[in-house]
Parts: structure tokens; sequence; C-alpha cells
């Protein structure tokens, strides 16, 4: 495997007397989409924002690029895009934009450029409150993108996308990884598992497994990652 960009060790994370994640061991490769997949609720949001350091864990180890997650150094690094969007809805998608990338010290031409790449260009003076939530999931990840960072962590950047804009949006993460960015993108939609390289598969807080999608199958004899998850999941409910 290709040099880690993420490296969980027994980690845990705890709100009041619930586990939320219990003990996960795993190492994420760099140059690659790594898919977090699992049902609604199986703590994929909670992990990643432990990624990015928005979520204080009760137990274990975790490094991100190197550096303990939540280290001031990383965040120029790291591109976060949740599923409940933090742009303005009173302003123009290149408004937000533009504040966003004050706020980090990015480059002027930095807006241009990641509007164009979320395929936003003709609606740059359009207020965010007028678009459909396609459109605004679009804006959200246009601030991800903002100064080229070296991690990119998605929470179902899909969501709400007709077909050829998540085939789009699944080109673009193409072209980011191809250009040396590294991400991880959650979904509870397993045919979007089949894009990626590697994937994280989740289930009430904990890993049922880290493997290609390919592999997963060949594992489990099964044909597609749905029936891959069901026999997963019956194996660990069986299991003494």
């Amino acid at each position: 495997m290709d040099s880690a960009v993420v490296e969980a060790a027994g980690l845990r994370v705890r709100r009041g007397t619930a586990e939320v994640l219990r003990g996960l061991d795993f190492s994420i490769g760099a140059g690659r989409v790594t898919g977090l997949i699992g049902p609604s609720g199986c703590g994929k949001t909670t992990l990643m924002r432990a990624i990015v350091g928005l979520q204080v864990t009760s137990g274990g180890a975790l490094s991100v690029l190197g550096r303990p997650a939540g280290s001031a150094s990383l965040r120029p690094r790291i591109g976060y895009a949740p599923q409940d969007m933090s742009i303005y809805r009173d302003l123009t998608v290149a408004e937000n934009v533009g504040y966003f990338a004050a706020c980090i010290g990015a480059p002027a031409d930095d807006v241009g450029r990641v509007i164009e790449q979320v395929d936003l260009a003709p609606y740059t003076g359009r207020v965010v409150e007028r678009m459909s939530g396609g459109q605004r999931s679009r804006v959200s990840l246009a601030v991800a993108l903002l100064g080229e960072p070296d991690l990119l962590v998605f929470d179902e950047p899909t969501v709400g996308l007709d077909p050829l804009l998540r085939r789009q949006l699944w080109d673009l993460f193409a072209e980011l990884v191809a250009g040396g960015v590294s991400l991880v993108v959650s979904s509870h939609v397993m045919d979007e598992a089949e894009r990626c390289a590697d994937i994280l598969l989740m289930r009430e807080g904990e890993l049922l497994a880290h493997e290609s999608p390919q592999s997963l199958k060949e594992r489990t004899s099964c044909q597609s990652l749905d029936d891959a998850f069901l026999a997963l999941v019956t194996a660990s409910e069986s299991a003494p």
C-alpha cells in the first residue's frame, strides 16, 4: 500500500453512554478514493468528523497526514464538505466561495477554478437560496477544494444529484486523484462503492471489511456489494 494518509488504532468515540465508534483499526493509502460505506447511523459521519478534527475521541489513536488528527498544521491540508452544508444561503455562489477563500488565505484565482471544477460557472451570480439541493451540494464541494488540499473528505456528496451529475462528480474525483489528491468519500449507496479503490464497510460503529470492492465480492462469493454486505452481516451475527 502507498503511504498512509489516515491511520487509526483502537479508535473509539463515545456520546453519553453510547459508543458510536468501537475500536476501529485501519490505514487509508494515499492517492486513491477510499469509500466509507454503510447504512445511515453506522458511524460514517462521526468517523469523518474525527478525521478532520471536529470530533473529540474517547480512546485509541488517529493520525492524518502524519500528524495527530485535529492538529492546527493540518487545517490548510484538508478539505471537508459535510453533509449539512456550511454555506450561506443569502449569498451568491461567487460570494460564498470568495468568502471562504479569504478565510483560508487561498489565492484569488482559486475562486473561479473551483467553481469551474464543480460545473457551476453558469451560476456564479446565483443566490444559493434559489438553487437546487444538488447545486448547493456542489457549492459546498467547491469550498472544500479551495487551496488545493492534500486530503479531501466528502460526506454523502452525491445526495440529491441526478445520475448525470453523479457521474460528472465521480469523474472529478478521478481527476483529483490523478493530480495526487487523496479522497475519503462516504455513501450509503452500494453501487458508488464500485467506483472506489478501497472501501471501509461499516455497521453499528464497527468495521466489517476494509479492502477493494472486487476483493470483497470474491471473498464472500457474491456478485454484488449489497449481497457481500449482507453475507458479512450474517456471518458477524452468527459468530460466537
